[in-house]
């Protein structure tokens, strides 16, 4: 008993360390076939999980060649994708199936 409880303990000690570790999330909205933001800021060196919420009535493909990456989210769901870490710099993304209005920018600082 003594032994699973001290391992218990040591557990809860790691949680907080876990938890720093994460990647930093960031969220883009897809409506109305447009990104919000459209501009993004993000951490430069690090790498970063990015939501991508569409609430759009249709699928919308993320796609950025400069990021190496591309994702397909269907209407009204969400998807997650990891990039990075990025060099200082920026690095354009678009809606494949709305590109004249779902434009974007992340930008690594």
């Amino acid at each position: 008993m003594f032994i699973l409880r001290r391992l218990f303990l040591v557990s809860l000690g790691l949680l907080p360390g876990l938890a720093l570790a994460a990647d930093p999330e960031y969220t883009l909205t897809i409506q109305d076939h447009r990104f919000q933001p459209a501009e993004l800021r993000v951490p430069a060196g690090k790498k970063i999980k990015l939501i991508v919420d569409n609430r759009d009535a249709t699928a919308e493909e993320f796609e950025s060649h400069e990021l190496n990456r591309e994702k397909v989210i269907p209407a009204k769901s969400k998807a997650s994708l990891f990039v990075g870490p990025l060099k200082p710099g920026r690095y354009s993304f678009v809606g494949e199936y709305h590109e004249k209005t779902a434009k974007g920018v992340i930008i690594a600082e």
